[in-house]
């Protein structure tokens, strides 16, 4: 379980094909303290760890992830966002992250608001997942609150800090991003659609 709340950055060192997976070599500040079989949400996906090496480790991709993330966009060079699983006992500062993508959006608009900038998302909305106005979503594993929820689309806004601790400083228009809805509201959209 994760809270949404960024660590720190890592930096894709190399990716590797192995059949159906995918294996990820990322350099970051935290690899030193991570352990074989750990859990690290990178850009949102929960992976685990199967290798470690001084300022890099390895993370491997099974074909469902790779097919509903964006992992097969990422090259060699790109920064991801990080964020080590919750221990027990500290304070949930963002919201309940569970690293499991529920699909990906497209990013439809930035826009700069004197000091904070205003990302909006379009998404499949076939796919039963929504939003609602002051409700938690994960973009990229960077837990946020909707300022305007649509059908099809949603914005969040950015503080600075934010903005230059994970790779949203990095966004352009029609970057493909991930997203994991609300764990509440998922449930209570599964409960609606069984009462109908």
């Amino acid at each position: 379980m994760f809270t949404g709340i960024i660590e720190t950055l890592g930096i894709i060192k190399d990716l590797k094909k192995v059949n159906d997976n995918l294996n990820i070599t990322v350099s970051s500040v935290v690899a030193e303290e991570l352990k074989i079989d750990q859990s690290v949400a990178h850009n949102g996906v929960c992976l685990t760890v199967i290798a470690t090496s001084n300022d890099d480790y390895t993370v491997t991709a099974i074909r469902e992830t790779i097919e509903k993330t964006n992992l097969s966009d990422w090259k060699i060079g790109d920064s991801v966002n990080l964020e080590r699983g919750m221990k027990l006992g500290n304070r949930l500062d963002g919201h309940i992250v569970q690293g499991h993508v529920d699909q990906t959006g497209i990013c439809k608009s930035i826009e700069e608001a004197n000091g904070s900038w205003y990302f909006t998302f379009e998404y499949d909305c076939n796919l039963n997942n929504i939003t609602i106005e002051k409700g938690s979503v994960t973009v990229n594993g960077v837990s946020l609150t909707v300022v305007n929820s649509k059908e099809r689309e949603f914005s969040v806004a950015i503080i600075p800090y934010t903005f230059e601790h994970t790779n949203f400083k990095n966004f352009k228009i029609g970057i493909k991003v991930n997203l994991e809805f609300d764990v509440v509201g998922k449930y209570v959209a599964r409960l609606y659609s069984l009462k109908q």
